[in-house]
């Protein structure tokens, strides 16, 4: 083979080479790129990774929290350092279910009972004696000695001077002719039928259902204070009693008020034995009366609390009260007030919208006190108002129409009652707000609290009269303790009970 030969094959060895060469360089370079790809594949996937346990340990986190949270809206008196009286009725420490024995509350039959002892007669203040005038056989006359076994009657009264003790003693006599013991007769006149007068019972209601005692502590302040010696039960029959004998004076009070050409209502729950009620009340500016009622429905509150439909009534938007016509409502600007708070406190366009809200409530206010103070007339009252209810009535309505989660609903359940949200304007004697009814209600609602309400419809009968007593003679400056003895205190016959209306 010459040498040209060798040459070219060589040359043909090499091109072959350069193409494998290049072939595995293309293949290298495609390797290069593949595995580029699945390098920035796999740092997409960690990344990925470290988002989802970052995700993980923040569930863990909002897990933990939950739990805690969780523990605490648990924790009562009976797991926790939490007092007994911290126990909202129906969530606090429950004692293990016992089985039911089929008796009713209360002392049981053929259970020894307890009886009030009589005093020793130097802890009494007076003695009245009674003697029989004539013997029952003989009919001779008797002389008056005194028995040692006389059956002896002790009264206990409080006053203003202190507590007064007295001691009725009947006598038995033996007649000097015939020898037959005669007893002298009971006089239901002269011997009081019940242990207390009218100052002590009134003082023990007062306590009770005014100042919003414990029958327990009311026994037991009563002992260290006055010397007096009294039952539970006694402080629940006098409280029985007295409720009885002011119900006529309560239910006047109560007509009163429904036929007011003005009234504020405002309800609340209640509790009965552990179970949810109503509890209203009815004010205008000479009474305040409160009703315990089975429900807050409108059917309850039109037959068993109003009645009648008459006069204005001042209230909130309770659904409750929509068989009230609304050109004789006056809506809560007080309420009306803190929904637009709420608005305002929001991002966005409901933010903005509840800001302007509550700059035409500030000027509704600014005008109303102008008005109560003396430097606007009710004519300039009326002028001034007109422009501020075309805009916010306006704003109300481009709220609505926003259709806004929880903000256009409210606004448009408050255009609703457009006609209830100016009477106080143009009506005499109206308030913008409720505040009067939602005053005399949080006594109630602090006693609620307190209590948790009562266990039977005599303890609501009870509470509601007493504190329908208690808040009108506030109002009207009398004394809640007179009054109550007042009621309490044998009249002739024919002498009408004490009122609640007597001032106004």
């Amino acid at each position: 083979m010459d040498a040209g030969a060798e040459i070219d094959e060589l040359r043909a060895q090499l091109a072959a080479r350069d193409s494998d060469l290049a072939a595995r360089d293309s293949d290298l370079a495609a390797r290069d790129s593949d595995l580029a790809l699945r390098d920035a594949h796999i740092a997409r996937l960690e990344k990925q990774l470290d988002r989802a346990l970052e995700q993980l340990g923040r569930v863990a986190e909002l897990e933990a929290e939950l739990a805690n949270l969780r523990e605490l809206l648990g924790r009562d008196s009976s797991n926790s350092n939490k007092p007994p009286s911290s126990d909202p009725p129906g969530t606090g420490a429950k004692a293990p279910k016992k089985k039911k024995k089929g008796r009713r509350r209360g002392g049981q039959r053929g259970h020894d009972g307890s009886h009030r002892e009589l005093l020793p007669p130097e802890r009494m203040d007076a003695f009245e004696d009674y003697f029989p005038c004539e013997c029952a056989r003989c009919h001779a006359s008797l002389p008056q000695i005194p028995h040692p076994g006389a059956k002896r009657y002790q009264h206990t009264d409080l006053d203003r001077d202190g507590v007064f003790r007295t001691e009725h003693r009947r006598h038995r006599v033996a007649c000097p002719s015939c020898g037959h013991e005669t007893w002298a007769k009971y006089d239901p006149n002269k011997i009081p039928r019940y242990p207390f007068g009218p100052g002590l019972m009134a003082a023990v209601v007062l306590l009770t259902g005014v100042y919003h005692l414990s029958r327990r502590r009311a026994v037991r302040l009563l002992w260290e204070l006055l010397g007096v010696r009294m039952s539970v039960g006694a402080v629940s029959r006098i409280e029985k009693r007295m409720s009885d004998l002011v119900a006529p004076t309560v239910d006047e009070a109560v007509e009163h008020a429904r036929a007011a050409e003005i009234k504020h209502a405002d309800g609340t729950s209640w509790y009965r034995a552990g179970v949810m009620v109503s509890l209203w009340v009815l004010a205008t500016a000479a009474v305040t009366v409160f009703k315990v009622l089975p429900d807050g429905q409108g059917e309850t509150l039109r037959e068993k609390l109003f009645i009648k439909v008459c006069g204005v009534l001042v209230s909130d938007r309770a659904t409750a009260l929509k068989f009230w016509a609304m050109k004789r409502r006056q809506i809560c600007w007080a309420h009306l007030l803190r929904k637009f708070v709420s608005f305002s406190q929001r991002d966005g366009p409901a933010g903005r919208i509840g800001e302007e809200l509550l700059g035409y409530t500030s000027i509704v206010f600014d005008y109303w006190s102008s008005f109560r103070e003396g430097r606007l007339s009710r004519a300039e009252l009326i002028a001034r108002m007109a422009p501020v209810r075309l805009h916010v009535e306006a704003l109300l309505e481009r709220a609505v129409a926003k259709d806004i989660k929880g903000l256009s609903g409210s606004c448009e359940d408050i255009l609703e009652h457009r006609e209830a949200l100016w009477t106080f304007v143009e009506r005499a004697g109206v308030e913008p707000t409720n505040n009067h009814a939602e005053r005399e209600l949080r006594a109630f609602v602090l006693w609620r609290r307190r209590s948790f309400g009562s266990q039977s419809e005599r303890g609501d009968r009870f509470a509601e009269r007493m504190m329908t007593i208690a808040h009108t003679l506030r109002k009207q400056g009398r004394s809640v303790l007179d009054f109550l003895v007042a009621c309490c205190t044998p009249r002739p016959e024919g002498e009408p009970a004490p009122s609640l209306l007597a001032a106004s």
